[in-house]
């Protein structure tokens, strides 16, 4: 089969290299999975580069999420949704990851695809909607009628969180780069688009909330971003902190913090696939409900074939993409 590998860290245009390998066999608990669509995401990047908190032996195949349909199932691989045929979504299990033809995967974690979304918008909604979900309901627990101000939101997980925000009846603000950008957020449901190129969103937050503030700052950017939103975090605010794309990770300010009453939150959504499985089925299952409803739907930008894969990786890492990029081998 092909795969995209990774035999030394660098940028992924120049790091990522598709090899012909034999296709793999699941073990004991594992699934293969005939890979319909592979989402690109930030983390893929962070992985050729080295950077990531999960560094895989060398060679890997990058790809942290996918839609497949199991085609083989290891010795004693049960699950509600392990069977051969099914269309499934799950994350990668590196080093075998997501750019090839064929993936293996832990059968206990695979769940179904939404049947109102294709394979492009099924592999999108794993990792980006979860995150969202945990982020906003769990962490936050963001109410109807709450202010959420979402930075990137454009982008991939930010433009998860617009929709979730929207659905969960908040009033949701969109940071973003660019005008082509802000038409995307806004054509998302975002009630106000910021283009930082071109306002202070600090000042909009203030004005749009009549001093008040933001009651949930949804951050996968860090650096500027995250030091600015203390400046509009409203009394009793929470600040969710999701990533840090900008390449910068902040030094909070606790006596800031204590003194203006807000609330930092972490979020690592995979943790909860350790802590509380139980918790991410949950949660797919009204993930799933909402994109039935027209509640939400990963925004697809550009459906790639196998071999754009690493100029897909190398884009997103650059920060120059809108929503989703998905590669369909």
């Amino acid at each position: 089969m092909k795969a995209w590998r990774v035999h030394q860290t660098g940028q992924p245009r120049e790091a990522m290299r598709l090899d012909e390998v034999p296709t793999p066999a699941p073990g004991p608990g594992e699934a293969l999975v005939r890979v319909l669509a592979a989402n690109v995401n930030f983390p893929d990047a962070m992985l050729c580069r080295g950077e990531y908190q999960i560094k895989p032996p060398l060679p890997f195949t990058p790809g942290v999420e996918l839609c497949g349909e199991i085609v083989a199932l290891g010795e004693g691989a049960t699950g509600p949704t392990a069977r051969i045929g099914a269309r499934v979504i799950t994350p990668a299990l590196l080093p075998g990851g997501a750019f090839a033809e064929y993936a293996v995967v832990t059968a206990g974690g695979v769940l179904p695809a939404p049947e109102a979304l294709d394979d492009a918008e099924a592999a999108a909604l794993h990792i980006g909607y979860q995150t969202g979900w945990f982020g906003l309901h769990r962490r936050a627990v963001l109410r109807p009628g709450e202010t959420l101000l979402v930075h990137a939101a454009a982008g991939g997980v930010g433009s998860a969180a617009v929709q979730l925000g929207k659905a969960a009846g908040a009033t949701v603000i969109g940071v973003v780069g660019g005008a082509g950008k802000a038409k995307a957020a806004a054509d998302l449901g975002a009630d106000l688009v910021v283009d930082r190129h071109r306002e202070d969103f600090v000042a909009v937050v203030k004005e749009a909330t009549a001093g008040r503030g933001a009651n949930v700052v949804y951050d996968p950017v860090g650096g500027d971003a995250y030091a600015r939103s203390t400046k509009c975090v409203a009394f009793e605010g929470r600040i969710v902190v999701v990533g840090f794309t900008s390449g910068t990770v902040p030094a909070p300010a606790l006596n800031h913090a204590l003194v203006k009453n807000y609330s930092i939150l972490g979020l690592h959504w995979g943790l909860y696939n350790t802590y509380d499985p139980v918790a991410v089925r949950q949660a797919h299952d009204e993930l799933t409900r909402l994109a039935a409803e027209g509640a939400i739907r990963p925004l697809v930008t550009e459906r790639l074939p196998l071999d754009a894969a690493a100029d897909a990786v190398q884009r997103v890492a650059d920060g120059a993409t809108t929503g989703r990029l998905v590669v369909l081998p």
